[in-house]
C-alpha cells in the first residue's frame, strides 16, 4: 500500500529565510505600535529572515493599513505582509469603526492578492490591555504575527496554486 502523499506543513518552524516580509506600522497609539513592531522584528531575526529582505511602511492610522496592505502584497517580491496597529476604546462608535473596517480591509488584502496578509492590530478597551498585549518578554500579538506570516507563506506554499 503507497503511503499517503500529502504535503505536510510544519506548524511550529516556519523558518524565515529566503522569505520577504512587509511590515505596515499604524503611528497611532505609537507607544503600543512600536512595542508590536519590536517583538514582530526580533521573531523575525530569531527565525532567521534576513532584514535585507523586509521593509517596514509606518501609516498615520490603522485604517490606513488595508490600503498599504494591499498594494505590498500586490509586489512579486513580497511573500506576506504584516499589519501591525492598536485601536482602543474611546468614548465614542469611532473604535468599531475603524477596528472594522481595518479588519475587513486587511483580510480583503488577503483574499485578492492570495497572499499572506496577517492582522497584527490589538483591539482592546483600555491601554492597560494593550500593554499586557505587547510586552517585550511575554504576551506580544507583533511577534505572533510574525510566526503567522512565516507559516501561512510555507502552507500556501505547501498548497500550491
Amino acid at each position: 500500500m503507497e503511503k499517503n502523499k500529502e504535503k505536510i506543513v510544519d506548524k511550529q518552524g516556519a523558518a524565515g529565510r529566503g522569505k520577504s516580509v512587509a511590515i505596515v506600522v499604524s503611528r497611532f497609539n505609537e507607544f503600543i505600535t512600536n512595542r508590536l513592531l519590536t517583538g514582530c522584528l526580533d521573531e523575525l531575526d530569531r527565525s532567521g529572515q534576513s532584514p535585507r529582505r523586509r521593509m517596514v511602511v509606518w501609516v498615520p492610522g490603522a485604517y490606513e493599513l488595508p490600503v498599504t496592505a494591499l498594494r505590498l502584497a500586490r509586489q512579486e517580491n513580497i511573500d506576506a505582509v504584516i499589519c501591525l496597529g492598536a485601536v482602543i476604546r474611546g468614548e465614542t462608535f469611532h473604535f468599531e469603526l475603524v477596528a472594522q473596517g481595518a479588519a475587513r480591509g486587511v483580510m480583503n488584502a488577503a483574499l485578492t492578492t492570495e497572499k499572506p496578509v496577517i492582522f497584527g492590530v490589538l483591539t482592546t478597551d483600555t491601554i492597560n490591555q494593550a500593554y499586557k498585549r505587547s510586552e517585550e518578554e511575554g504576551d506580544n500579538k507583533g511577534r505572533e504575527a510574525a510566526r503567522a506570516a512565516l507559516e501561512m507563506i510555507d502552507a500556501l506554499k505547501a498548497i500550491g496554486r
